[in-house]
């Protein structure tokens, strides 16, 4: 679609008689003094409808006006968490599915997805040997108990996964690993199975080598991982139907701070620990964690999951461990949902949320899978980021993939959320500022056409959003 094709599109639903709600007049409450003035015009981008990251008319300031219910009041003074970035999984199923593409498709798709001037996602999870998404059940380390790791190997990984993450960094050389186990070795687990069971207290040693083993061999074929989580979901056996390990709190607290913190230290390892890496519900948890000193010699970041609570409960978190950082790490959309490829609102909602409540990553579910969420060895109906079709090598894009387009494509590594407040309806909003001063506002429309204004200081800007869209708004 051209640009002109856009600008028409969208000037059409500007004109086609949006109004702002009742206004209310909201100029006490606003602060307007000390604010920075913005400048230039600000670039809009927009997904809606058949629009996709499509350029849309630039806006302009102006001084002065009474703000309507339907204002965004911007206060680039006020800082927030600084921001590592966004990606996906690249699981084991994504490479293989990475890796059935011909060359030339596979060059262009990981310019596209990793490269800084395009979606340039740059955090990104691999797995510990299996998860439900691969194409067999492994770890490094099968057979008979084997406490020296004497047995260890990433050969399984050799033939496509190594290959397709030094690709992926090749084309962004700021790509941020982080590598999480579903489950230990079975001879280090009650039952003896990566199905479900839970970690033993005398298996600690061997597993912490296990990780140290792991990380010196993947930095020696050319993937240095920037940070590993204890477990995936600790909190869950998945019922012995996948890779999975119950992981309990004082096992995690004992673990890390007896075992594979000192471990790193020994070896050398700078890789960074994350723990919890389940649900935003396990927030009492994180805390309880977080209160061990011993265990915050070696780990100060919380790795969430948004499928049960609400992110609201980082904030509790937050309030007793200021210092802690919080990434999201995992979600994903279902390929077997009608909205599959045009459900960018809902992701954009729950990106949003998560990083206004402290989040400093966004890191989706399998990078890609094919047109029935495969390969898998899980029993979930999971989509990927993009779809890769088995057959025709078409490629095609989720919903979750635009609303990641709008935060990815504009907020650099080393940027910072700052204040934003509003009382729009059936919206989500969040802005950060980069480095070099860029402003960024990404603003989630999940009901009608609307018309929305921008504040800052005493400058405003007034913008249509079009239904069910995600709209991304630049300025200095």
């Amino acid at each position: 679609m051209s640009n002109a094709q856009t600008r028409r599109t969208f000037l059409k639903l500007s004109a086609a008689g949006l109004t702002a709600t009742a206004a209310a007049d909201l100029s006490s409450a606003l602060p307007t003094s000390g604010v920075p003035a913005p400048t230039g015009a600000i670039t809009v981008r927009v997904t809606s409808g058949q629009l996709r990251y499509a350029a849309a008319d630039s806006l302009n300031w102006r001084t002065g006006a009474h703000p309507s219910d339907n204002t965004i009041v911007l206060d680039p003074s006020k800082k927030f968490q600084e921001i590592l970035g966004f990606g996906a999984a690249f699981t084991d199923a994504a490479c293989y599915m990475f890796n059935q593409l011909p060359a030339p498709a596979r060059e262009e798709l990981f310019h596209e997805l990793f490269h800084p001037s395009e979606m340039g996602l740059n955090v990104c999870r691999t797995c510990i040997g299996s998860s439900d998404y691969s194409t067999e059940m492994f770890s490094y380390d099968e057979g008979e108990p084997d406490p020296e790791m004497k047995r260890f190997s990433i050969a399984h990984d050799e033939p496509y996964v190594l290959p397709m993450l030094r690709q992926a960094r090749k084309v962004n050389p700021d790509l941020f690993l982080f590598s999480s186990p579903w489950s230990p070795p079975g001879w280090m687990k009650a039952g003896g199975s990566t199905l479900g069971g839970s970690m033993r207290k005398h298996s600690y040693a061997p597993y912490a080598r296990y990780f140290v083993k792991f990380l010196q061999a993947y930095a020696a074929a050319g993937v240095p991982v920037q940070a590993v989580t204890v477990q995936n979901e600790v909190d869950t056996d998945q019922d012995g139907r996948m890779p999975a390990c119950l992981f309990g709190q004082e096992y995690e607290i004992e673990f890390v701070k007896n075992h594979l913190g000192p471990a790193f230290q020994q070896n050398g390892i700078s890789t960074k620990i994350w723990f919890l890496d389940h649900n935003y519900n396990l927030w009492g948890r994180a805390i309880c964690e977080l209160d061990d000193e011993d265990l915050r010699k070696y780990c100060d970041t919380v790795a969430f999951h948004g499928y049960v609570g609400t992110p609201e409960m980082i904030d509790k978190v937050h309030e007793a461990h200021p210092e802690a950082n919080f990434y999201w790490t995992e979600g994903g959309p279902d390929y077997t949902s009608p909205d599959y490829a045009t459900d960018w609102a809902k992701w954009g909602k729950t990106f949003t949320q998560a990083t206004r409540h402290w989040c400093g990553a966004l890191s989706g579910w399998n990078l890609a899978l094919d047109e029935k969420g495969r390969p898998k060895i899980g029993p979930f109906p999971c989509g990927g980021m993009v779809t890769i079709h088995s057959q025709t090598k078409e490629i095609t894009r989720s919903g979750q993939y635009w609303a990641f387009a709008h935060f990815s494509r504009n907020v650099r590594r080393g940027a910072k959320r700052f204040d934003s407040s509003s009382r729009m309806t059936e919206g989500e909003q969040v802005a950060f500022e980069n480095a070099d001063g860029k402003k960024v506002l990404v603003v989630t429309n999940a009901g009608a056409a609307k018309t929305i204004n921008l504040m800052q200081g005493n400058q405003t800007a007034e913008a249509a959003l079009a239904p069910e869209s995600m709209t991304t708004f630049l300025w200095n």
